[in-house]
Order: structure tokens, then sequence, then C-alpha cells
């Protein structure tokens, strides 16, 4: 099992493929991990890997990957470990693809780094709406109750500190609106359409950015295949023709 290990942390990942690289942050909320890809409209470990080397990951706490839960932990702990990854694989640039929660990981990456992100696919990214709040805390709660017989290093009150940094904000949770009007990485935003994944978020995404584009039918069987068509023309589009 490829596992990469980091101050008491031990990330779970897969490849498949070879080419340039793509990182992807698979659906499933806080539960993200490689086996979800399976349950969406396409799995890009499948579709994207006779062009790309696909690098699959499951995020810290699901899946197979582990690490101490702290008070202080929040989208840049996440940020890290994905930047961390890249490092030990020696990936100096890669595009990016994230499903649900990966869409707000995308983003945090091309904020902390956006010389090593080419281009981003957002696979219908959650988003804050009028009504949504309690469905993340709920989501969170979930997961973070399942964990807590194996964590005590960490109270109530600590985790509901990194509930609240991971779900206590607006847009997209980890970035705000102003700094997408700045992304000049080319976007490919696969439109939502549900209560975690909200239509108006997708939208507010291709219309900030300088670089995106908006897919709003794509995931219905009569056109997922010309939607995995498109996704592979753009990330070939955007791949550097000089590789380091």
């Amino acid at each position: 099992m490829p596992s990469f290990e980091r101050d008491g942390v031990s990330l779970y990942y897969e490849e498949f493929g070879s080419g340039f690289p793509i990182l992807l942050f698979a659906p499933g909320g806080m539960r993200s991990a490689i086996e979800f890809w399976a349950k969406s409209p396409f799995d890009p470990t499948a579709e994207l890997a006779r062009d790309f080397r696909v690098i699959a990951m499951d995020q810290r706490n699901a899946g197979k990957s582990r690490a101490p839960l702290s008070r202080s932990d929040g989208w840049h702990t996440y940020t890290q470990d994905h930047l961390a990854l890249l490092d030990h694989l020696k990936i100096k640039q890669c595009h990016v693809m994230g499903g649900c929660i990966g869409g707000s990981y995308s983003l945090g990456i091309i904020q902390a780094a956006p010389d090593r992100i080419s281009a981003a696919v957002l696979q219908q990214p959650i988003g804050l709406s009028p009504s949504n709040r309690e469905l993340f805390f709920a989501m969170f709660d979930g997961w973070a109750q399942a964990l807590k017989p194996s964590h005590p290093e960490i109270d109530d009150a600590g985790l509901r500190e990194f509930r609240d940094r991971m779900y206590g904000g607006d847009f997209v949770f980890n970035v705000s609106r102003e700094f997408v009007r700045t992304v000049t990485t080319p976007m490919l935003v696969l439109m939502g359409n549900d209560e975690y994944h909200p239509t108006p978020t997708s939208e507010d995404i291709a219309r900030l950015a300088p670089r995106a584009i908006l897919l709003r039918t794509w995931k219905t069987p009569d056109v997922v295949g010309q939607t995995v068509k498109r996704v592979r023309e753009f990330l070939n589009e955007h791949t550097p023709k000089e590789r380091s």
C-alpha cells in the first residue's frame, strides 16, 4: 500500500496511468477517499489514466489515511498535506480535480501555491446556501464522533473549533470571492445542483474567476461520455508543453 508519512500523519494514495500528473481530491465530505470516485458519474482514475499520471488520495482520517486531530486543524491543514504529498512525489507542477469538498481543496491549493497548479476541474463544488450550514455541521459531527474513541487528544470543544474553522465561513468555506476574482488558473466547473453543492456556488466561481468555464449539464447518463471528453480536452489543452 503506497503511503506517505510525515509528522505522525499517514496519507494513503494510489497512482494510475502515466504522463503529466493530476492530483485528485475525492468527494465524500470529511470522509473524502479514493473509493468515492467509483460512485461518481465518472471515475477519473479510469477515464483520465490513458492521458495522465493520475494520483488519487485518501484525506487524513478518511479511508486508509490517519492523522492526529487538533483544535487548530482546518482547511490549511489539508492544503499542507496536499503540498507535502506533491513534494514527496517530486512533482513540481500538476493539474488538480476535486469533487464535492474537493472543489474547496482545489481552490485552497491554488491559493497556497498558484505556480504549481496548471489547471483545475471542480466537480459540483460545495458551498454555503441560506439553508445548508447545519447539514455541513451534521456531516462533520458524524465523522468526528466516529473518530472520537480513537483520538483522546481532542475534546468536544476542540472538535467544535475544528468544525467551525471548516464550515463556519461562507462561499466555498476556505477561500473568499475576492480571492477567486484573482485566480488566473484555468478552471472547468461542473455545476452542482443540490443542497451540499448549490448551483449558485458553481455559477459564482465561473462568473468571478477570469479563466473559468461552467458546464451546466454534465452528469446524466446521456451526456457523461461527452463530459469525460470535454474534461480530457480541457486538461490536455492546459498541460504545459515543457515539463520539468
